[in-house]
């Protein structure tokens, strides 16, 4: 297991293409924990997870994420330039993990689906689990399993949590598919710091101290 946790954060890349072999039940508890060791607002922790394994729940979940990827999401990034920080050939090929993700997502061995339940969803609501969901992403690179966050399926929102069979007053704000990577874990590729921090105003420099 890697402790160092700044090396932890600069390695924890998705991972989207996974080995089918089970998640030993107590690395998942170990994330889970991670999960719930997060802050939620005023501390209330009205997380949920659902944890995925039966395969007809994830076959009927994944034809809306197909859907979506090859409708609407697919088009929209081959059309577009690469990410910041990325080559075109990285970016093409992030694309096409992407896609293996999409085609094969009902055969990650897990998902956890966090979730909120009560309540009011609002802009800020996020603010309770996505927290939950890094902590979960960094406890999973540190176990060596191999993760990613999507939402893609939230453009068949309604339809998707159907099948996941979550009451009315549960949303669901991501799904994590883990297993052991079938690729390597690397540094991820950002835009230089000082693209993206400003000091003090909005578009001023930062100087880097």
């Amino acid at each position: 297991m890697n402790t160092d946790l700044f090396e932890i954060i600069r390695t924890t890349r998705s991972m989207r293409r996974l080995k089918p072999d089970p998640v030993p039940a107590p690395l998942v508890r170990q994330i889970i924990e991670a999960g719930t060791s997060a802050a939620s607002g005023g501390n209330m922790q009205t997380w949920r997870f659902l944890l995925v394994r039966d395969p007809a729940i994830k076959a009927s979940v994944a034809q809306w994420y197909r859907r979506g990827w090859h409708e609407t999401v697919a088009p929209r990034y081959r059309a577009g330039a690469p990410s910041p920080g990325s080559s075109r050939d990285r970016f093409d090929r992030m694309l096409s993990a992407a896609e293996h993700l999409a085609d094969h997502l009902h055969e990650a061995p897990l998902w956890i689906v966090p979730c909120l339940q009560g309540g009011t969803h609002t802009r800020t609501s996020g603010s309770s689990i996505y927290p939950a969901v890094q902590n979960m992403l960094l406890a999973a690179r540190a176990l060596g399993l191999g993760a990613t966050l999507t939402t893609l399926y939230l453009l068949f929102e309604k339809e998707a949590e159907a099948a996941l069979g979550l009451p009315e007053d549960a949303h669901s704000y991501a799904i994590l598919p883990i297993g052991y990577p079938l690729g390597r874990f690397g540094p991820v590729a950002r835009t230089a710091l000082e693209d993206v921090v400003f000091s003090d105003r909005w578009g001023e420099k930062w100087a880097g101290d």
